[in-house]
């Protein structure tokens, strides 16, 4: 299994906090790789309100291929993060050349566009990145969005953070998810490995989901560009919270609706049923199936907890007013907030979403049976 952690914190914190409660949870997982993400980021990137960040590794030719892709289409460079590993990488970690974080400059030409244009743009750009070097074998691209960054690596976790000296300020934010464990389902590919983003969505799940194959079918049936890659089959539990938002209207409630709906004779005397109902028939190829724990990361900052409907992960929330953590074991919550008040900590059941917003102030528990 995987193992899960995330902070949400009124003050920037290092990755490494989380990385140290992987550590910690290191029984749970096999130590073949890491995935972060990190967002409302302090440092040097708060000046760079609404610059997109682009988030990948690159060979020392690919980072050529990408000077020049970039600079033809309008983009400039407002600030970067190289990170330069020394000669020889530690066992279980590849040699890599660059490990890029660079903000750009928006076109001149894009000052008229609508948001959603430039969102699309946007995410148009990091796809024709990703194909440039899944030809070549030379870019791994990750993300291309303001305030987002992203970190992949093979390799035991604390191995690869102490390797790429990840406790550097630079990197340091108030929104931090990460996993421990390489996707070992399918080939070793750095696109497989959690979280997965789209927009400014991020979700990491523990656990499986048996109903993907009709899942990335419906996705890609929908004409979305950005729904595709599909190497992992819990990266559709991130597209399906992009769908019900982006084309259905439907906030953060409604998720658990979507991926495991209430069965019909609930729906029958539910305040809401006759809508859910609608819901679970026209998102009924979107029904996951298997034991998950999804932890998620929505624009406006919000962190959230998910459960299958049998609940056959664990997960627990906790913290203090300016800090709180998800994670899928105790422990992990233990070494990430050792000094919070531990009778306050949630555990979600299978009806439950739990939410900590932007202000950092409660956990929320949100039941499907709620109005």
């Amino acid at each position: 299994m995987c193992r899960l952690c995330a902070l949400t914190s009124s003050e920037p914190l290092s990755p490494m906090k989380a990385i140290e409660a992987l550590d910690v949870m290191r029984e749970g997982h096999d130590g073949s790789g890491v995935g972060l993400f990190l967002s409302d980021l302090g440092g040097p990137w708060e000046e760079l309100e609404g610059a997109p960040i682009l988030s990948g590794i690159f060979t020392n030719d690919g980072l050529k291929r990408l000077d020049r892709f970039m600079m033809e289409i309008g983009f400039m460079t407002k600030y970067k993060l190289t990170i330069k590993t020394p000669k020889t990488a530690p066992p279980g970690v590849p040699k890599r050349d660059v490990y890029l974080i660079r903000a750009y400059e928006l076109p001149e030409e894009w000052d008229s566009l609508a948001p959603q244009e430039i969102q699309n743009r946007l995410m148009d750009i990091r796809l024709q990145l990703r194909r440039m070097g899944q030809e070549k074998e030379d870019m791994i691209v990750f993300s291309f969005w303001p305030d987002c960054i992203m970190i992949k690596e093979i390799g035991d976790p604390m191995t690869v953070a102490e390797y790429l000296r990840l406790d550097r300020k630079e990197l340091h934010a108030r929104i931090i998810l990460a996993q421990g464990r390489q996707n070992t389902n399918y080939a070793i590919n750095l696109y497989a490995c959690h979280p997965f983003f789209i927009q400014g969505i991020a979700t990491m799940t523990n656990g499986e989901n048996t109903a993907f194959v009709p899942i990335r079918e419906f996705l890609s049936s929908r004409g979305f560009p950005g729904y595709m890659g599909y190497q992992s089959d819990s990266e559709v539990f991130t597209h399906i919270l992009h769908y019900m938002r982006h084309f259905l209207g439907l906030d953060l409630e409604y998720y658990k609706h979507v991926i495991t709906p209430l069965q019909d004779e609930v729906l029958e005397t539910h305040p809401n049923g006759a809508f859910l109902k609608h819901i679970k028939r026209s998102c009924r190829r979107l029904i996951i199936d298997g034991p998950n724990c999804v932890i998620g990361c929505l624009p406006d900052k919000r962190l959230f907890m998910v459960q299958d409907r049998k609940k056959l992960r664990p997960g627990v929330v906790g913290g203090k007013p300016g800090l709180y953590a998800f994670s899928s074991e105790m422990c992990g919550l233990d070494a990430m907030i050792p000094d919070r008040d531990k009778s306050k900590d949630v555990q979600p059941m299978h009806l439950d979403t739990a939410i900590v917003g932007p202000d950092r102030r409660e956990v929320r528990l949100c039941s499907q049976m709620d109005t």
